[in-house]
């Protein structure tokens, strides 16, 4: 996929003016967490479920290596051929390589971020293998060379009109309309031909099992079974840290994703492959190609500042309670991952220095911590690349004014900090200059301008005492006596 991470700025102001998008991020961004928080009382203790997946996936991260060498040896031992990719390239060479020896000429795929990332549908198209996205959703998000808006909806947000041209324009549809029941109907009629005819499937991967050699799908269409169930030939692909130890563990942390992801206990399909059909059995495919992605994990595993990421199950439970993307919805992140998800992992892909907007665009409340069943600490993250950034720039040289003004307020700030005095001195000069500028009970600006701020909302006046001052003075002021006509001490 094409990232566009350097226009977040614009994407974002754009997004905050489109109706539609705004719509679509209060339903969702309101309603998600109260269905994955319904979802999740089911569980007779939710917060020891949630303790155990975190465990899991710092295991997961403690034995990583030994745990993706154990699968390679299962998964080998039930006849499913494993390759590892180094980086993007090589995986997609891989996979182009594996349609060319079986003669295919399009293939269909499953939901997968994975596969987003690494640009394998360009990829294969480029190279005359036409490629079928079989979720509703990423088949509109193909059509209009988008990336997704939301992980559950990749497309929730494009309207039926705007749908409808694209599928009659890609001959999906037959006649104009705005129907959904229609709209779904005709992709589905579309797709069942691609299925009924397919050779080869591609599908990521949500969890695979060290202790079994099995990979597992969870998704509420069916498409990714037809990938998995139709064709003679099945390429799945997953990066380094969707291993999990057991299958205990697999099914724990199954539930979990899913009450995160959806709000439902179970989705509507669950798929459990390990090793490609046997002699006596009808359905399944031949062979099973499974592809171990690094792509620049093996970087990140090694640095244990930033490693926490590798415990991301992207479940998307992030998004629904970070107060940037219920704002700006997932487009101006400019890739695959959004939110808080995509504010901790695309900095590593593509570099800290070129996606400085997308960690610095976070109010550090912590809400993302908070709801992670993987145990993330994002804020943590946020704050180590913006050091880093700023690291950098030091010791290159490039420190402009704003820069160092930047590292001035910063001195001052922790100066204040560390004394009182200089700390209450230093809020009755700024209440002054800052109530100076207020109109009607709101500060619109300040002296010398913070536009990233004030360009969007507005600071309540600072009141004229502080707290402290005034208890000070109730302390002073007597005590009531008691009502004569009233017992009772007021």
């Amino acid at each position: 996929m094409l990232s566009r991470v350097d226009r977040f700025m614009e994407t974002a102001r754009a997004e905050m003016k489109n109706e539609l998008s705004q719509l679509f991020l209060r339903l969702l961004c309101s309603g998600f967490p109260i269905i994955s928080q319904m979802a999740l009382s089911s569980f007779p203790d939710p917060e020891a479920a949630e303790s155990y997946s975190r465990s899991i996936r710092a295991e997961v991260l403690e034995r990583l290596p030994e745990l993706l060498e154990e699968f390679e040896k299962k998964a080998i031992s039930r006849g499913v051929k494993v390759i590892w990719a180094k980086d993007a390239a090589e995986a997609n060479n891989i996979i182009l390589d594996i349609a060319r020896q079986k003669g295919v000429e399009y293939v269909t795929k499953g939901k997968s971020m994975i596969t987003e990332e690494i640009g394998l549908n360009e990829h294969l198209i480029k190279n005359g293998i036409n490629v079928y996205e079989t979720d509703l959703g990423e088949v509109i998000t193909q059509q209009l060379c988008l990336p997704p808006f939301h992980l559950v909806g990749p497309a929730i947000n494009v309207p039926p009109e705007k749908i409808s041209d694209i599928f009659l324009k890609n001959s999906i549809l037959k006649e104009p309309t705005t129907d959904p029941v229609t709209l779904g109907k005709a992709v589905r009629t579309f797709l069942r031909e691609k299925f009924r005819t397919q050779e080869m499937g591609i599908v990521g991967v949500n969890m695979a099992v060290a202790e079994t050699g099995t990979f597992i799908n969870v998704e509420n269409e069916g498409n990714i079974r037809m990938n998995k169930s139709s064709p003679k030939t099945l390429v799945a692909i997953m990066s380094l840290e969707k291993v999990v130890p057991t299958m205990a563990d697999a099914i724990h942390m199954t539930r979990m994703l899913i009450r995160n992801c959806t709000g439902q206990k179970m989705t509507s399909y669950v798929s459990f492959d390990t090793g490609p059909k046997k002699a006596d059995e009808l359905d399944g495919p031949e062979d099973i190609y499974m592809v171990i992605l690094d792509n620049g994990r093996s970087e990140i595993y090694k640095d244990f500042k930033v490693r926490d990421i590798l415990k991301c199950i992207r479940c998307g439970a992030c998004m629904n309670t970070c107060p940037v993307y219920a704002r700006i919805g997932g487009y101006p992140y400019g890739f695959t991952y959004a939110g808080p998800m995509g504010q901790a992992i695309n900095p590593l892909l593509f570099g800290i220095e070129n996606t400085t907007d997308l960690y610095r665009a976070c109010t550090l409340c912590g809400s993302c911590k908070k709801t992670c069943p993987a145990g993330v600490d994002h804020p943590f993250l946020f704050l180590e690349y913006r050091s880093r950034e700023v690291r950098r720039k030091n010791a290159k040289g490039n420190r402009t004014l704003l820069s160092r003004l930047d590292n001035t307020m910063a001195t001052i700030s922790s100066f204040g900090m560390r004394h009182s005095w200089a700390w209450n001195l230093g809020v009755k000069c700024v209440r002054a200059i800052l109530n100076s500028s207020s109109k009607d009970g709101y500060i619109q600006d300040i002296p010398f301008g913070v536009k990233g701020w004030f360009s969007c909302r507005d600071l309540m006046a600072i009141p004229d005492r502080t707290f402290h001052e005034s208890w000070k003075d109730l302390q002073n002021e007597p005590v009531p006596l008691a009502d004569k006509n009233n017992e009772d001490v007021i």
